[in-house]
């Protein structure tokens, strides 16, 4: 296992007037937390690294705290790029949303060059109403210098709790050693999941369910999208042909974002 080479603490509070603040931010190299003011009720983070990626060997935790009441969109500031990585490259997210809170994680892709090994373990606990948004997604790496689907292993495992019940398992693994991934996966360069989980989120989770189970069927789509209820929410699967249609596909899909934290994150991103 990676020793661990940067280390997150964030804490998110309820302020006056119904503001959310950050009431804790903590990094060490190479991690950095970015707080951009912005217009809404959400307070929001962005996090970076020194040196623009992961190589072998680094481990990243981030512990994130959403008190009661609070809300908070957290996502990166760039695709979380990995390097070539004989030991491995790992990041760890434990995050906790208090009652009637709210987080949004929506960071870009990750993104695994040629002959990586990456591994990330997300695991959230919601409590009293805590609500979820989050999006976990990979490209096919940097397919334009003849790396597609080039990477060696990719591992990825979360876990979502309720009120200490255990709602979402996921996990997913990706070994060049069980067969050539870029013939497995055909012409698809991006693959991911967004989950929806919380009581605030009960119609627009119902509304993406219905939209999803509207799309005709089309031979050679562009995009492949499957959307699954769970208790008040929903889980959508989906592969793409390229990063930007997917964003494109995200962000309709999350159109209503926007209103719950009081402004647009993704207006001058996606």
């Amino acid at each position: 296992m990676p020793a661990v080479a940067g280390r997150a603490e964030l804490s998110v509070v309820r302020g006056a007037e119904g503001r959310s603040v950050v009431s804790r931010a903590y990094a060490t190299s190479p991690l950095r937390l970015l707080m951009p003011r912005n217009h809404g009720n959400a307070a929001w983070v962005y996090t970076s690294s020194f040196g623009g990626g992961l190589v072998d060997g680094d481990c990243l935790v981030l512990d994130i705290d959403i008190a009661p009441g609070a809300a908070a969109f957290v996502s990166s500031q760039a695709s979380t790029k990995v390097y070539r990585s004989a030991r491995g490259t790992s990041v760890e997210v434990y995050a906790r949303v208090g009652r009637e809170g709210l987080l949004v994680a929506a960071p870009d892709p990750v993104v695994c060059f040629a002959a990586a090994r990456y591994q990330q373990v997300q695991q959230f606990e919601l409590i009293g109403g805590g609500s979820l948004i989050l999006v976990d997604w990979l490209s096919s790496g940097r397919h334009g210098s003849g790396e597609r689907w080039a990477f060696d292993d990719y591992r990825s495992r979360i876990r979502v709790r309720q009120d200490g019940a255990l709602v979402v398992h996921d996990s997913i693994g990706l070994r060049a050693e069980d067969g050539d991934l870029a013939e497995r996966l055909g012409r698809f360069d991006v693959i991911g999941m967004m989950l929806l989980l919380g009581e605030t989120l009960r119609e627009p989770a119902r509304t993406i369910v219905d939209n999803v189970a509207g799309i005709p069927l089309t031979r050679r789509a562009d995009e492949l999208v499957a959307a699954t209820p769970v208790r008040d929410g929903c889980l959508l699967r989906f592969a793409g042909t390229s990063v930007e249609r997917v964003s494109r596909m995200l962000r309709e899909y999350l159109e209503f974002v926007p209103r719950l934290l009081g402004d647009d994150p993704w207006a001058r991103k996606w």
